[in-house]
């Protein structure tokens, strides 16, 4: 098997790395590649590399992410989301390969308190989900041979992230306001890319599961409890904080360019039932990233 792995320096791609590379031959493009074209800016460059590795699957791990930034930038924000997803699905489909594509809860309004299934209807608040669900649109229209996984608040020993933040906070300042009106599951780059796998190995022996997937951590918090709980590992450690006070705090405190849900809770029985997995609740993973950010 032949893997093609765009985006390949993400917090997500940095981990489908390891994951990927024990399912077969693997290739992995980003940006700053000049080889092989991993630029979501220039479709026809990927397209191009698609057409010379000739993968059995393609994993579209690269994204314009930068919420607040796209409400100026919806030109490349319908781009890299997108535009390019089009491309890219229908390279995928001239091959007879499998398109793994990521998206967000995002694309929905984050209305009521429940935990959305994958069909309930979409209405992105700003233009991050708008162009997100275009590209979930495109994948889905243009390869039927598809995974569309959605997910939530990810984060990760690399890159920038709320993990990460908090920490850096927490030995800065003596007080802290943190929203405590949005509810979701924060999910690591690292279960993300395990699922993706176990996905892929599912997929070479039984080929009608393609559709949408919820892919994210069970359980769910707010980011005030969430860095409540990153503080106390952090101080379960041993380590010393600045952090006197956290201060839970409505959204509307804290206005932004681009509209938040208010709930991000997305159920995660249909990718659990359909791949025979459990994904594990929230606090396993951010525990373990906590301890490895502090070099615990």
């Amino acid at each position: 098997m032949k893997i093609l792995l765009i985006g390949k320096n993400g917090q997500v791609g940095w981990e489908l790395q390891r994951s990927l590379s024990t399912l077969g031959e693997l290739v992995a493009v980003d940006f700053f590649d000049t080889e092989l074209c991993g630029d979501l800016t220039n479709p026809q460059g990927v397209a191009q590399t698609i057409r010379s590795v000739k993968p059995d699957v393609v994993v579209n791990a690269a994204a314009h992410t930068a919420v607040d930034k796209a409400e100026s930038e919806r030109e490349l924000s319908q781009l890299l989301n997108a535009d390019s997803v089009e491309v890219i699905a229908k390279e995928t489909a001239k091959l007879g390969a499998l398109l793994i594509h990521y998206s967000t809860d995002y694309v929905f309004n984050g209305g009521g308190e429940h935990y959305r299934l994958e069909d309930e209807q979409p209405a992105p608040l700003n233009v991050y989900g708008e162009t997100k669900l275009a590209g979930e649109i495109a994948a889905a229209t243009y390869n039927p041979r598809h995974f569309i996984f959605r997910t939530s608040w990810v984060y990760a020993t690399r890159g920038a992230n709320f993990v990460k933040t908090m920490l850096r906070l927490s030995k800065e300042k003596d007080t802290l306001s943190i929203i405590n009106d949005q509810h979701g599951a924060p999910t690591g780059a690292e279960l993300l890319a395990d699922a993706t796998a176990i996905a892929i190995r599912t997929e070479v022996t039984n080929k009608a599961l393609y559709g949408t997937y919820h892919l994210v951590a069970s359980g769910e918090t707010t980011w005030y409890d969430y860095a409540q709980y990153i503080f106390d590992i952090a101080k379960e450690l041993g380590e010393s904080l600045a952090i006197k006070e956290a201060k839970g705090v409505e959204t509307t405190e804290y206005p932004t360019p681009a509209k938040r849900p208010h709930n991000s809770r997305l159920s995660n029985q249909k990718f659990q039932q359909a791949f025979a997995v459990k994904l594990p609740d929230w606090k396993i993973g951010v525990k373990r990233v906590v301890i490895e950010a502090l070099g615990k």
